[in-house]
């Protein structure tokens, strides 16, 4: 599978921002679905996951209450809605995709996802 991340840019905070991951290939269906991102000078960290079956969605702290992830699996997509943005929610955002369902605990390693996006950029500005 092959992945385009699009949607990011500057936003101010406390705005909101959409970010959309687009998916080619076949049983998208079959993919857990991630987000990650890597802000200045950081590492690549977790922020939301969404599982296969029920669609469940698994989020970073940092996010919780914050961030909604979604997908539509007819259109091969996945969203991040960001909400009530912080500076420190600056970042390049990845989305990644595993085949097959992967424990809960193992949803947010990115070692468990073998199919990665090119990053889009998120500025957020205070």
């Amino acid at each position: 599978v092959q992945l385009q991340a699009s949607g990011g840019g500057l936003v101010q905070a406390g705005g909101s921002l959409s970010v959309s991951c687009a998916a080619s290939g076949a049983d998208f269906s079959n993919y857990v679905m991630a987000w990650f991102r890597q802000r200045p000078g950081k590492e690549r960290e977790f922020v939301a996951a969404i599982d296969i079956v029920n669609k469940r969605g698994v989020y970073a702290d940092s996010g919780k209450g914050r961030f909604t992830i979604s997908r539509d699996n007819a259109k091969k997509m996945v969203y991040l809605q960001m909400n009530s943005v912080k500076a420190e929610d600056t970042a390049a955002y990845y989305c990644a995709a595993r085949f097959g369902r992967v424990a809960l605990s193992g949803m947010s390693t990115s070692n468990q996802y073998k199919y990665w996006g090119q990053g889009t950029l998120v500025t957020v500005s205070s």
